[in-house]
């Protein structure tokens, strides 16, 4: 079963990891490189209220299979995991030999010498192109940090301790016999791993399960996976997408229900993800049946407004007239009785129309788009 977790760099030091001869070569440019390092240097952790933890900045995936104990073939994510490896080494030459940390292994399979050079990247690299490419970057890294220790509010420890400690990855682990085939499909126009995908990972992860049949396990994760697809299935209806929202994507419209569950102001990529990651992190079944049943639940709502004809006209009225927004009418929807919900929405509809005139209407006002719209689906309700 494919797993997903965060792991920070710091953690990453245990391992072995394996570049496989399908991967390309490394080839980050400068900007690449500098584009990394700005975005750590730039986040501040942030205490997260009732636990211990902080917040930190998180990496796309890095794709694996265990090869054996300890080593890795990275099936994707080698050119920011090379990266993240010349940062710390760069890092680790303030200190004398044995006061170092340990940091983890890199071994191309097309690169003889590849582990032994990435020892010392600070040396000349003309005998090939990748080690001249992962000598520029070194390179960049060097110049970078001598730039900003100028600077009085630079503080290097501080960098230090967000990229070992602050800097996580997303570690998918897959246990398909094929890793190719798994390589493939994620570089077929380039498509990276949704939150969806991730978070199906995450619910479907056999930690989530303390049962110690193995059959009821691999039941249960089957019933998910199967209610999984039906979500999904139903969302591929474009009349009921097209009535929740306006986005235009054709796969993993489940993420559309994670989007609206996550409750935080993290707008950065794979924040859904790694807001669903601390809801399920070191939480029993039960907390993971009850977070699976409100995925449900919202589901179960949105089909409801769909095939009631009266709710169908007149929240599609309000979402397309951008009166309300989904979130909003399903925070109302679910705090109030069927009636009062109803009226909730009347409320709204009159207020939007009060105090406006009809003769102010013209055929170039996108307003009178929308009175159309009301009129129609005003209409439609009351046959």
């Amino acid at each position: 079963m494919n797993s997903v977790e965060l792991k920070t760099l710091s953690e990453l030091s245990q391992y072995s990891f394996y570049i496989p001869a399908y991967q390309r070569g490394y080839r980050w440019t400068e900007q690449e490189v500098k584009d990394l390092i700005n975005d750590i240097n730039e986040f501040t952790p942030k205490e997260i209220d009732g636990s211990n933890e902080k917040t930190w900045y998180c990496l796309q995936p890095v794709v694996v299979k265990q090869r054996e104990a300890g080593v890795y073939e990275v099936i994707d994510g080698q050119q920011r995991l090379t990266t993240a490896y010349l940062i710390l080494y760069y890092l680790n030459q303030d200190f004398v030999e044995k006061k170092r940390d340990k940091l983890f292994q890199l071994d191309y399979e097309t690169r003889p010498g590849s582990k032994d050079f990435l020892q010392h990247p600070e040396d000349d690299a003309s005998s090939c192109i990748d080690f001249y490419y992962m000598h520029q970057a070194y390179s960049t890294i060097e110049a970078w940090f001598e730039v900003c220790e100028q600077q009085p509010s630079f503080d290097k420890n501080d960098f230090r301790s967000k990229i070992k400690f602050h800097t996580k990855v997303i570690w998918y682990e897959t246990t398909e016999e094929n890793p190719i085939t798994v390589f493939t499909r994620l570089n077929i126009g380039k498509i990276s791993l949704t939150n969806a995908e991730l978070i199906k990972a995450l619910f479907l992860n056999s930690s989530n399960f303390r049962m110690t049949n193995m059959d009821g396990m691999r039941r249960r994760q089957i019933e998910i996976a199967n209610e999984w697809d039906q979500i999904e299935t139903a969302f591929q209806n474009d009349k009921l997408w097209y009535f929740l929202c306006d986005w235009q994507i054709s796969d993993n419209r489940i993420e559309v229900i994670f989007d609206l569950m996550n409750d935080t102001d993290d707008k950065a990529p794979y924040s859904t993800f790694r807001f669903f990651n601390a809801k399920l992190s070191g939480k029993s079944e039960t907390d993971m049946k009850k977070n699976w049943e409100e995925i449900q639940g919202y589901y179960q709502r949105f089909n409801e407004w769909f095939h009631n004809r009266e709710l169908y006209h007149k929240i599609g009225f309000l979402l397309t007239a951008e009166i309300a927004d989904i979130k909003d009418l399903y925070f109302q929807s679910s705090n109030l009785k069927k009636s009062e919900f109803v009226a909730y929405i009347d409320g709204l509809i009159k207020k939007h129309y009060k105090n406006r005139a009809l003769l102010d209407l013209n055929y170039e006002s996108k307003e009178t788009q929308k009175r159309l719209i009301a009129v129609q689906h005003s209409d439609h309700a009351t046959k």
